[in-house]
């Protein structure tokens, strides 16, 4: 039934501005398309997977309404430490679920929140 995740969505108030945080915080480019109402929707490519930022409507896309993702890291710790660096906030963890397996969530600097797991 289900393969892999191929987009995962969130919404920003600034669409572009949240892809080129990512796009340069991951050295990849940044790819955007301007709608008929003038909107701009932007996205990255990370591990096969397109990262898309839609811009926020409060009544059908709120922001805080999208899934927390959990990418899979080799080392939580460092990585962890290279997004506060580069901006993001402690939300969550690090949290050991089960042994050899834990997780983290951060809130970058556009309110996504997103989680990194590995041993």
């Amino acid at each position: 039934m289900f393969n892999s995740v191929r987009t995962v969505m969130t919404f920003a108030a600034d669409p572009e501005a949240s892809a080129r945080w990512w796009g340069e915080l991951l050295d990849v480019p940044v790819k955007t398309d301007v709608g008929d109402t003038g909107a701009v929707y932007a996205w990255v490519e990370i591990g096969g997977v397109e990262v898309g930022f839609h811009p926020v409507d409060d009544e059908r896309n709120p922001r805080g309404g999208s899934p927390v993702v959990y990418w899979g890291v080799d080392d939580v710790d460092r990585v962890r430490e290279r997004l506060l660096a580069a901006g993001c906030e402690h939300h969550r963890g690090p949290l050991t679920v089960e042994p050899g397996r834990r997780i983290a969530q951060l809130r970058d600097p556009f309110g996504t929140v997103i989680g990194i797991e590995g041993p």
